[in-house]
């Protein structure tokens, strides 16, 4: 499903270049559960961004189900963004003034799935989460963990096939880690790809395989 060969992401600071990412290999397969795990500034976020189609490589090759990102267009990779895959991320990311299930709701209203088909794919997701007796509610009215279980909830609406999670329990404590970590499982028993970003150790072992990044490298690590 995702190929990344010696993919190089370089950012000029002053008058230095700054490699986010050097040469990075990454290949997994569709179904896997993988966790990337490195410090602040390793590289994190920019392999993230690149796997989910937010930013492009300076160098090297993206194959994503096979095909370069460099074959799509614009209008395409947006398609794939709203279609093939769901993201989570620390802070939520959630509209204040809307309600749990019109937070949900957003990515189908993009699409253009009708009202009728909408209604039925929010409630079987907020189901799925746990939050059907939350759907009215306002992000300002729930807990942390209750909010980003309403941004899992948005994430697989569009019945994605690869999950994206970047610091998802980053402002969570530990028993709400524990909840949303367990919510991940399931959804890679259900069939998702997951690719989960973290700089916690005990949070990455929980994933299948862990990938390590520093400085822009990545390598292997044996669990």
């Amino acid at each position: 499903m995702i190929d990344l060969k010696e993919v190089s992401r370089v950012y000029r600071v002053g008058g230095e270049k700054v490699y986010a990412l050097d040469k990075a290999s990454l290949h997994i397969d569709d179904g896997e559960f993988v966790s990337i795990i490195g410090p602040s500034g390793s590289g994190k976020s920019t392999l993230m961004n690149i796997i989910g189609c937010l930013d492009i490589a300076d160098s090297g090759e993206y194959l994503l189900d096979g095909t370069p990102i460099e074959d799509y267009t614009e209008n395409e990779l947006a398609q794939i963004r709203n279609r093939k895959i769901g993201f989570v991320f620390q802070s939520f990311n959630l509209i204040s003034k809307l309600t749990s299930e019109e937070n949900v709701e957003l990515p189908l209203i993009y699409q253009g799935v009708k009202a009728a088909e909408r209604r039925v794919r929010v409630a079987d997701a907020l189901e799925r989460v746990g939050l059907t007796k939350r759907a009215k509610h306002l992000p300002t009215e729930l807990s942390g963990g209750q909010q980003q279980r309403v941004a899992v909830a948005r994430a697989i609406v569009t019945r994605p096939s690869l999950i994206l999670a970047d610091e998802p329990t980053g402002n969570l404590d530990s028993k709400t880690s524990v909840e949303i970590m367990q919510l991940f499982h399931e959804l890679h028993e259900q069939g998702n790809t997951i690719v989960l970003i973290t700089h916690n150790d005990d949070i990455a072992r929980q994933a299948s395989r862990v990938v390590h990044i520093l400085d822009g490298h990545l390598s292997e690590v044996q669990l």
